[in-house]
């Protein structure tokens, strides 16, 4: 489906730029496909169908995915990618890293601000919701757990751990930034933690619960905007009660 939808078309092609986290299995780094980067470097413009492929590639869930692209000098490049979210669940810090990477660079679309001027950065970040409030796993379970338990135990343990402190890890930090120059209102965090059941699961693709995605969407836009609490590190309301639809206008 992916390939026929994209077809030959590679990431110069893209009608914005974007930033895409992967991550290489083979040499064990993040491999970041960014608009930002093919100048200097043309062998990351790759078909968009397989960064795609790539970077939905999550482990236990979908295979990881090899390709190989040509640079003008018909140099070959090989990747070996699985799901960017191992490295980078919530990108934005990836799309702020390249950003600032391409104002350092001198990129005219970015004149005159400077790397470190966050008043004219505007950051929206979506979250794809979690089962955080759920709380599914305890201590006293985990301890009898071997690798298999790890794995299969209520769902994806190992994976849910390690993909739920990467993205929180990210807004603390980010949220961090913002509020200590008095940026409040520059970055806007929408995310929903209380999904339950097939809500949160990440290969149920039926029609329903699609379409009870699309729901969870619309009912999220009528919430208040969160905030990370820097002493507890929990999502909390704000206090003008703006709803995330308010704050998007």
């Amino acid at each position: 489906v992916v390939r026929d939808e994209l077809g030959d078309k590679r990431l110069h092609q893209t009608l914005t730029n974007v930033v895409i986290p992967t991550f290489d299995i083979k040499s064990l780094q993040p491999t970041i496909f960014s608009s930002y980067q093919l100048k200097k470097d043309p062998s990351m413009d790759a078909l968009l169908s397989d960064i795609c492929i790539s970077t939905s590639a999550a482990p236990t869930y979908l295979p990881a995915h090899k390709f190989e692209t040509k640079d003008p000098t018909d140099q070959v490049r090989e990747f070996n990618l699985i799901d960017g979210g191992v490295a980078a669940n919530n990108p934005t810090l990836v799309a702020m890293g390249e950003v600032t990477k391409a104002i350092i660079g001198g990129n005219s679309d970015f004149f005159p601000i400077k790397p470190m001027d966050y008043r004219r950065f505007l950051v929206i970040s979506l979250g794809t919701g979690t089962r955080k409030a759920e709380g599914k796993y305890t201590a006293h379970e985990a301890a009898k757990w071997g690798v298999l338990g790890w794995l299969t135990s209520g769902g994806s343990p190992l994976i849910d751990v390690f993909s739920q402190a990467s993205a929180d890890m990210v807004d603390f930090h980010i949220s961090a930034v913002f509020q200590a120059l008095h940026l409040h209102d520059n970055y806007l965090r929408i995310q929903d933690d209380t999904l339950t059941g097939d809500l949160s699961s990440v290969d149920v693709a039926t029609k329903k619960n699609l379409n009870d995605l699309v729901k969870t969407g619309e009912a999220l836009l009528k919430k208040p905007v969160s905030r990370v609490n820097l002493e507890t590190g929990a999502c909390e309301p704000t206090p003008n009660q703006e709803t995330n639809e308010e704050a998007l206008r």
